[in-house]
């Protein structure tokens, strides 16, 4: 499947990266062919949670992908309102529907960004203000949002469900080695994370309950492999969010470029819509 990493516009925008988590949040995770499905894109967590509260020119991607094929589903975005889309899937079986954002720019002074990159394990950036000895400099980072959320249409088809396994082209991307949706008792969700499409190790993959999204429940560093494992209850709306970044060379506005990606799945309604 082909990237969908065109060329994205660069804005300024006075938005922190400090607002970590970014993802889909729809309604409902399952829901009938050709039923309407309502959903907003949030940010932050806990008491910091709201919704992202950006226009459709921030938005370069918003897709459907079911088997082979990409459906645009930019014309679903609703400018104001209760919520950021109404759209629909068909035929019944698993759909990823894809965000992307553009580019904004950020910069926080030295403590909040230093703090900001451990938490977040974004070792490229430590070490690079470490080595060039600007731990104590403000941090200035570009920064675009990757989100997918897993919905299933209708009654499970086996010829597609495989689609949950497969990555999309994102530049930043989490790949479950398992349908969440089909995990059986054990409960266990092996994930991979690709960076341009490679297996990234030593990054921090986070797992949040929606419903109580104040702090993680599991927090896990990607293996050699780009690999880590959680276990997922079956109930509840759930999250696995990852950031990373690296050095940007030439450009005098910013020292690194950083992106955010997250995936979203759950059983039953969501009830942590806001």
């Amino acid at each position: 499947m082909k990237s969908l990493l065109a060329a994205v516009p660069f804005l300024l925008a006075a938005s922190p990266a400090l607002a970590h988590d970014f993802w889909i949040q729809p309604a409902r995770f399952q829901v009938e062919p050709g039923a309407a499905l309502a959903g907003t894109f949030q940010v932050g967590h806990g008491t910091l949670r709201q919704r992202w509260g950006l226009g459709a020119d921030r938005i370069p991607l918003l897709a459907d992908f079911f088997g082979s094929t990409r459906r645009d589903k930019k014309g679903d975005l609703r400018g104001r309102g209760p919520v950021d889309f109404v759209t629909s899937f068909a035929p019944a079986g698993l759909h990823v529907l894809a965000l992307q954002s553009t580019y904004a720019v950020s910069e926080l002074p030295a403590i909040r960004f230093n703090d900001y990159a451990k938490e977040e394990g974004l070792v490229p950036a430590l070490v690079a203000r470490r080595q060039a000895g600007k731990l104590n400099a403000p941090g200035r980072e570009r920064y675009s949002r990757r989100a997918k959320a897993l919905i299933q249409v209708g009654q499970p088809t086996p010829s597609n469900q495989m689609l949950a396994t497969h990555p999309i082209g994102l530049k930043l991307e989490i790949v479950p080695e398992r349908n969440p949706y089909a995990m059986g008792a054990s409960r266990a969700l092996p994930v991979h994370v690709l960076y341009k499409g490679r297996r990234l190790a030593n990054a921090t993959v986070k797992l949040t309950n929606l419903e109580s999204d104040a702090k993680p429940v599991a927090i896990a560093v990607t293996d050699r492999a780009g690999r880590a494992i959680f276990r997922v209850p079956p109930t509840g709306g759930w999250l696995l969010n990852v950031v990373w970044t690296e050095p940007v060379r030439g450009d005098p506005r910013v020292d690194f470029d950083t992106t955010f990606s997250s995936l979203t799945f759950g059983y039953g309604p969501a009830r942590g819509t806001r």
